[in-house]
C-alpha cells in the first residue's frame, strides 16, 4: 500500500522482531507525531535494548504485549504484520473491513519496477548473492534485500531510489501480495514451511504471487525442469525466460557449460560451488543479469570467483584426514539430498526441529549413496530414522544411527566413524530451532568443534 494512504489511519505493527523494529523506524520517520499501535506476544523485557529505550522514550506508542496481545487488532484499520507469523493466529481477532499489510507489500507498491524478486524453495541466498556480485563488479547501483539482507524498507528513500533491488522473497513475504516485482524469478518448488502451511498447495499459493500480479511488461525468468513453475509460466502476463537441461530453454547446461541463448557462459569446471543444483541458481542469476545488458564476459567472471556462502554446502576443510563440509542453511530434506548427491559423504548429520516434512525421498537418496553413519538431532531425527528403515531390504546394508543432542557429541561421533579420505557433512534437512538459536548458530558450533577436535 502507499505510505500516504497511513496518515489517517490507526495502524498496528503485529510482531517486533527484526522486521517490526524495522516497520517502526520507518514510520517514525514519515510520521513523528502519529500514534503508532505495537503488539507481540513478547513482554517488554524480551524485547532488544534499542527497541525497548525507542518505546521509553517515544510518547505516540500504545503497546500491547504478552499473552492478550491480539485482543488489541480490533482496535486498528491498518495492521502491518511480520513474516512468518501464521494468518491462522492473527484472522480470528482480523474482520474483512482491515487492511492486512506487510513491509513486501508497502515496499513493492513504490518500487516494483527496479526489482528483481527471487524465490524458491532452496538456493535463494545463493541466486540473491552471485546476482548482486555480478552487479557490483559490472558496475551496476544495485541493493541485497530480504532475508540475506537488511529488512527491506531499510531501503526506502522516499520513493525515490534510482538502484536496483535484489530482493531474496520467503513465502512468508510474499504472503497476501498484490503487487509482483519487475523481474521474477522462481527458482524451484518442494515441500516445505508445513509447520505454516497445510499442505504444499497453501505453500506455493503464497509463493505464486512473486508472479500473478506481472504485467506484459515485466519478466518472469522460472525453472522449466519443475511442472508447477512451468504452469505458472502459462498463467503470468509477463515475458517469460526459461532456464533448465533442456536446450529449447534460454539458459541450459550440458556436461562442459552453461549456455544462454546459445552462446556459452561458463564451463562447469570453471564454477567452484559443488553440485548440479547450484547450477540451477547460476543459471536463473545469468538470465536475470542479461535482462540488464550485462555482458557475459563480465557475468563469466563474477561466477568464476564466487564461492559458496557461509553454511551453505562450505567446505571447513580437511581434519585428521577428514573432509568436513558445513550445510546448515540446509533446513529442508531437498537441500539435504542435493548435499548429498554432490559429495557423497560416508557420515551425515541430520533432524532438528519437526515441521511434519516427508522424509521418504531423503531416506532413499541417503541409502543408494551409500551413508554408512547418520547422526540424528530431535525430535525430528527419530522420523528421519524411521523412514530410512522401512526402506532397507535384506540386501541393503544397514547404516550406523547415533542419536544426539548436541554438536559436540555429533562432531565427536564424526570423527569416530568416518575414514580417512572420506566426507562427514552437516546438512541437516531441517529447521534449527530448539536445540540452537538458528542455522548460523548451529553451523558455527559444527565449524566450532570440527576445529578443536582436530588439533
Amino acid at each position: 500500500m502507499q505510505t500516504e494512504s497511513l496518515r489517517d489511519k490507526k495502524v498496528l505493527i503485529l510482531g517486533l522482531g527484526r522486521e517490526g523494529e524495522s516497520s517502526f523506524r520507518f514510520l517514525r520517520k514519515i510520521f513523528p507525531e502519529k500514534t503508532i499501535g505495537l503488539a507481540d506476544k513478547r513482554e517488554l523485557k524480551d524485547l532488544t535494548k534499542t527497541f525497548k529505550k525507542r518505546i521509553k522514550k517515544d510518547g505516540h506508542i500504545n503497546v500491547h504485549l504478552g499473552g492478550d496481545y491480539l485482543r488489541a487488532i480490533g482496535d486498528y484499520e491498518v495492521i502491518i504484520k511480520t513474516p512468518g507469523l501464521p494468518k491462522k493466529i492473527f484472522e480470528p481477532y482480523a474482520s474483512d473491513s482491515q487492511i492486512i499489510s506487510s513491509q513486501s507489500d508497502i515496499f513493492l507498491q513504490h518500487y516494483w519496477p527496479q526489482t528483481i524478486g527471487v524465490t524458491g524453495t532452496k538456493g535463494k541466498g545463493t541466486t540473491v548473492s552471485l546476482l548482486y556480485k555480478i552487479f557490483e563488479e559490472s558496475g551496476r547501483q544495485a541493493e541485497l534485500a530480504g532475508n540475506i539482507g537488511r529488512p527491506i524498507l531499510n531501503y526506502f528513500k522516499d520513493g525515490k531510489s534510482k538502484k536496483t533491488f535484489i530482493f531474496e522473497m520467503s513465502s512468508h513475504q510474499l504472503e497476501g501480495l498484490k503487487t509482483s516485482p519487475h523481474i521474477a524469478v522462481f527458482l524451484n518448488i518442494h515441500e516445505g514451511h508445513l509447520d505454516y502451511y497445510k499442505d504444499i498447495e497453501e505453500y506455493f499459493s503464497a509463493k505464486k504471487n512473486i508472479a500473478v500480479w506481472q504485467t506484459r511488461n515485466d519478466f518472469f525468468v522460472f525453472n522449466a525442469d519443475s511442472p508447477r513453475l512451468k504452469n505458472l509460466a502459462k498463467k503470468t502476463k509477463a515475458k517469460k525466460i526459461s532456464f533448465g537441461k533442456d536446450r529449447s530453454n534460454d539458459c541450459y547446461f550440458d556436461q562442459e557449460a552453461i549456455f544462454y541463448q546459445g552462446k556459452k557462459v561458463i564451463k562447469l569446471k570453471n564454477i567452484h560451488l559443488p553440485g548440479e543444483h547450484f547450477i540451477y541458481d547460476i543459471m536463473a542469476a545469468v538470465c536475470a543479469a542479461r535482462l540488464y545488458n550485462i555482458p557475459l564476459f563480465k557475468i563469466r567472471k563474477s561466477i568464476a570467483d564466487y564461492r559458496t556462502q557461509r553454511h551453505c554446502l562450505q567446505k571447513i576443510g580437511k581434519f585428521k584426514k577428514i573432509i568436513f563440509y558445513d550445510d546448515s542453511f540446509a533446513t529442508e530434506p531437498i537441500a539435504a539430498i542435493s548435499a548429498i548427491k554432490a559429495i557423497e559423504p560416508q557420515t551425515l548429520i541430520l533432524g532438528g526441529h519437526e515441521r511434519g516434512l516427508n522424509f521418504s525421498s531423503l531416506a532413499k537418496t541417503a541409502l543408494k549413496h551409500k551413508v554408512r553413519t547418520i547422526v540424528i538431532f530431535p525430535p525430528a531425527g527419530a522420523r528421519i530414522k524411521r523412514a530410512m528403515m522401512a526402506q532397507i531390504s535384506e540386501e541393503d546394508e544397514k547404516p550406523r544411527f547415533v542419536s544426539v543432542d548436541n554438536m559436540k557429541d555429533a562432531v565427536k561421533a564424526g570423527y569416530q566413524y568416518t575414514e580417512p579420505g572420506r566426507v562427514c557433512a552437516l546438512s541437516p534437512g531441517c529447521a534449527s530451532f530448539g536445540v540452537f538459536r538458528d542455522y548460523q548458530d548451529r553451523g558455527d558450533q559444527f565449524q566450532k568443534f570440527v576445529k578443536q577436535s582436530g588439533r
